[in-house]
């Protein structure tokens, strides 16, 4: 729209301009149209006090103005008295020819048209240099005094141990000197995301009292060749010149330009991508093992950035930034719930029930927790409301307005949640199943089961295959009571998650008999036919299904009873499941 505004500003001096220039033409050609007297006559005309003013040029004619103001010329004598003659006559005489006041406004407005377009292209112009110029600037303020320590990073004790020497050199690199030892010139954090990479490196640089300069690896990321490498450039700069010589960088998300280089493209490494890690690697080289400068990055994939990224002398020391464990968990709730007016909270049992939660997961349920609470204007957090936000993270808000579901509906959603939960408590007895509900959600789930599995370093194989069975649950709950014509969309997000994790079962972890202990990932260069992996996989769901169907049929009475119960009360906990 401002485009369009603008764009109607500059055709009005363009058009003034046209119509100065239209009405100057008209103008010269109206004052050639003056009448012409022979000289005769014009000597009759002033013996006869009828001329007013001559003008007098070096030009053949001469301009005469009779006292009635007409005008007409007649040719010039050029004789040396010429003047004297007529200013004896009462004749004035001017040297110049007389001035148009039309055409003076005409030639102001043309002037003053020209110059206003002159003025818009320079100013246009200006712009678009500075845009030219500014294109590679970047945003990459330090933050002098990071606020954070590593008492507010909870968890990750390993993680943080890795880090005190880093800080101790940025403290003091000259003790490192003296011992001829060379610090890492680069760290970078890798691990799940949300477990705290960003938080980490933040601590450092709150630790060691240095500025901390945060980018993104998008930010190099542009669609002009040469501006990523540039920024680089800059960056790197930045931190050199700041006053103290120390800093850390940090480079998040360094996999957007960090991946690996494809040596089979025909461009030489001469693309953005390839010329801003090419310019990240040569600075990383230049620096000085006295410098006070560590460049930390932080990555959710390892296993895709570039070698030359990952060598010694570059990013030399890699920190895995895990999950928290339970007693890491632990720690996560307390200091989150620190500064929170804080009720009844079983603090341990909630570091149990939430397994395979990242920090940031944790602090997004804490965060609900204390909304809730805030809504129902309660004096503490109690469990009640932890409780509450731990349904929403995981499945969504319930819907309030549920009087549109039929009753078969109903009874269907009850039946697969039944089946689900059932199954678990067969055949994972150690994970507990802490809520069944069959209340719709916002995520779009029609009812959900949720279970607290156990903290464990690996899965085994015969985890795997019951956690599957427990998957599989729902749609053979659903076959069982309505029939095989009558299942339903239900169970789709349960397939998703099992097709995935029987895929990764033969093709990951070895434990299928297509392709043994042979990995897929490094066999997908050799096009390896993946028909057989397929009809492995299908064999394997289906001789599960078979087992989950026989295992409900023989827990019918149980099956029927957690339905009937869900029916009636929409949601059911760890109490209301104890089997017959």
């Amino acid at each position: 729209m401002k485009n369009k505004i603008k764009n109607k500003y500059i055709l009005i001096p363009i058009i003034t301009a046209v119509l100065s220039i239209a009405a100057l033409i008209f103008l010269n050609f109206g004052s050639n149209s003056v009448g012409y007297k022979s000289y005769v006559l014009f000597l009759n005309d002033v013996s006869s006090k009828s001329v007013s003013t001559v003008y007098v040029t070096p030009s053949s004619k001469v301009r005469v103005k009779l006292t009635n103001g007409t005008m007409y010329d007649t040719d010039n004598p050029r004789t040396t008295d010429f003047k004297e003659v007529l200013l004896k006559n009462g004749v004035s005489v001017s040297e110049e020819m007389p001035s148009d006041v039309n055409q003076i406004i005409a030639i102001a407005v043309l002037a003053a048209s020209l110059a206003t377009l002159i003025a818009i292209a320079i100013k246009a112009s200006n712009i678009t240099s500075k845009r030219m110029l500014s294109v590679d600037a970047l945003d990459a303020t330090a933050v002098e005094t990071s606020k954070y320590k590593f008492k507010d990073v909870a968890g990750n004790e390993e993680a943080k141990e890795s880090m005190k020497d880093v800080v101790d050199f940025l403290k003091n690199p000259e003790k490192y000197a003296q011992y001829g030892a060379r610090m890492p010139k680069g760290v970078i954090l890798y691990g799940d995301p949300g477990t705290g990479k960003t938080l980490l490196a933040k601590a450092v640089a709150g630790e060691a009292g240095v500025p901390f300069y945060a980018v993104s690896g998008s930010d190099f990321i542009q669609v002009y060749v040469g501006v990523g490498a540039s920024r680089i450039r800059q960056l790197f700069k930045k931190a050199k010149n700041n006053p103290s010589g120390k800093a850390v960088i940090f480079i998040d998300e360094i996999d957007a330009i960090g991946k690996k280089r494809d040596g089979s493209r025909s461009s030489g490494g001469s693309d953005e991508r390839d010329q801003t890690l090419n310019a990240l690697l040569t600075e990383m080289s230049g620096f000085n093992d006295k410098e006070g400068i560590v460049v930390m990055a932080a990555t959710n994939r390892l296993d895709i950035l570039d070698e030359a990224l990952l060598r010694p002398g570059r990013f030399d020391r890699h920190i895995e930034v895990s999950l928290p464990d339970v007693s890491a968990r632990e720690k996560i709730i307390n200091l989150h719930l620190k500064n929170k007016p804080v009720g009844i909270v079983d603090i341990k049992e909630w570091a149990q029930k939430t397994s395979y939660f990242s920090g940031a997961k944790l602090e997004s349920l804490i965060n609900e927790a204390a909304i809730l609470a805030c809504k129902e204007n309660s004096e503490a957090i109690d469990d009640i409301h932890l409780d509450k936000a731990y349904s929403i993270v995981l499945a969504g808000h319930e819907k309030k307005e549920r009087g549109h579901i039929k009753g078969i509906d109903k009874k269907i959603t009850a039946y697969h949640e039944a089946g689900h939960a059932l199954v678990s408590l067969n055949v994972l007895p150690n994970e507990k199943v802490s809520k069944v509900t069959i209340i719709p959600t916002t995520k779009g789930a029609g009812g959900y089961t949720l279970s607290i599995p156990e903290d464990t370093l690996y899965k085994t194989k015969d985890y795997l295959r019951r956690r599957i069975m427990v998957l599989l649950g729902g749609r053979a709950a659903e076959e069982i009571i309505f029939g095989e014509n009558s299942i339903t969309t239900g169970a789709h997000n349960d397939l998703k998650h099992i097709t995935g994790m029987v895929f990764n079962m033969i093709t990951q972890y070895g434990m299928g008999e297509t392709l043994g202990l042979l990995n897929m990932e490094e066999l997908s260069q050799l096009n390896v036919n993946q028909d057989d992996v397929i009809k492995e996989s299908k064999l394997l769901i289906d001789s599960l299904y078979e087992e989950v169907k026989e295992l409900l049929l023989n827990e019918k009475n149980n099956l029927d009873r957690i339905t009937n119960m869900l029916i009636e009360k929409e949601t059911l906990y760890a109490e209301d499941l104890l089997l017959n």
